[in-house]
């Protein structure tokens, strides 16, 4: 006789899944899969995986109730980390050949009765030499790249980020790495939260923003799509890559003072100021020769990551639901969420 469905409702009940509370352990379950699905397909897939009965509300309600046990631990970890006087000190015991990164963005989720909001994304990584193809030359060389990445997500303003992000910066030993840097697009909120959090580290624009701004500045300095302005891209990219910006930036301020491209002035002192600014961030060659990462590919795919769970057809949440969700995400895609699961659930003797 077919038994397929047959003992599931008991199960239900033994885990107290039906319409009342479920057991902390599969409530664990429950939670780490909302960071990985939208709830009706995380319904689904506790059907048909562990033939558990447990709604798309119920799955809500669990990661809403649960969301804020983990944020209390994660808080307690930001307060000791931003702790004054010496929240940063020279360490003690460097790890001799230990290298760190850190990098921000921006991405857009939609809250209801706010619109499109912007939340701020950072990775943590160490880097690692791996023999790479060079885009630019087509030859085999060895380049840096993020390994290990873990993630911090917060929707709000810079700083209380930058508070989250140093955090994670110290809780994976960045105080203890010979050498540290943070890659970022060039936004000035980025730049002021390394200042705050990471001031001692390299500074790096990502080349692909930098590469953008530079076509840009062909566009209005020889005109769209004409012969010229390729030219001018392809010889002030190898001037760019050698850590010439300043030579960009004074040829860009001499162009919006001539007479002829006065419809372009104020926005080629922008592109101009973009590349004086900069400049000392944009070493792009010595920078790779020193075995430095000079793209910010690791944190642009975690964005993509998050808005994946966060943006589908037709999502919008409240601020606390995203906020709640954000931080679960970060746990699930840094491999963090059971550890901080136990720590939330068996907190220490007093």
């Amino acid at each position: 006789m077919p038994t397929a469905s047959v003992g599931f409702f008991p199960l239900d009940e033994e885990l107290r899944l039906c319409e009342g509370r479920c057991s902390e352990g599969l409530a664990q379950q429950v939670v780490w899969l909302s960071g990985l699905l939208p709830f009706k397909e995380a319904e689904a897939v506790l059907k048909r995986i562990g033939g558990l009965h447990v709604s798309d509300s119920s799955i809500w309600r669990r990661t809403q109730d649960w969301a804020g046990r983990l944020e209390a631990e994660i808080e307690v970890e930001r307060v000791r980390a931003n702790a004054v006087p010496g929240r940063y000190e020279s360490p003690q015991l460097v790890e001799p050949g230990k290298r760190m990164g850190a990098s921000m963005d921006g991405a857009m989720l939609n809250l209801r009765e706010e619109g499109w909001k912007e939340f701020k994304v950072g990775a943590v990584f160490e880097l690692e030499m791996r023999a790479t193809k060079d885009d630019r030359t087509g030859e085999m060389v060895d380049m840096a790249h993020a390994v290990n990445n873990t993630y911090a997500a917060y929707l709000g303003s810079p700083e209380p980020f930058g508070q989250l992000l140093w955090s994670e910066a110290q809780r994976r030993g960045w105080e203890h790495a010979a050498e540290t840097q943070v890659v970022g697009d060039g936004a000035a909120w980025i730049w002021n939260l390394t200042q705050a959090h990471f001031p001692y580290s390299l500074q790096v624009v990502d080349w692909y923003h930098a590469m953008d701004h530079l076509a840009l500045a062909a566009r209005l300095y020889k005109g769209d799509g004409t012969p010229a302005a390729k030219h001018w891209l392809k010889t002030r990219e190898t001037t760019l890559y050698q850590g010439r910006a300043d030579r960009i930036a004074a040829e860009l301020t001499r162009a919006a003072a001539d007479p002829e491209r006065a419809a372009h002035s104020e926005d080629l002192i922008r592109a101009a100021n973009y590349f004086k600014h900069n400049q000392h961030r944009m070493y792009y060659l010595q920078m790779r020769e020193d075995e430095w990462i000079i793209g910010s590919g690791m944190v642009e795919s975690a964005a993509k990551q998050f808005k994946a769970r966060l943006t589908g057809p037709g999502m919008r949440w409240s601020r606390s639901g995203a906020e709640n969700l954000l931080l679960i995400r970060a746990l699930v895609l840094s491999d963090r969420f059971d550890s901080l699961w136990a720590q939330a659930t068996n907190p220490p003797p007093n």
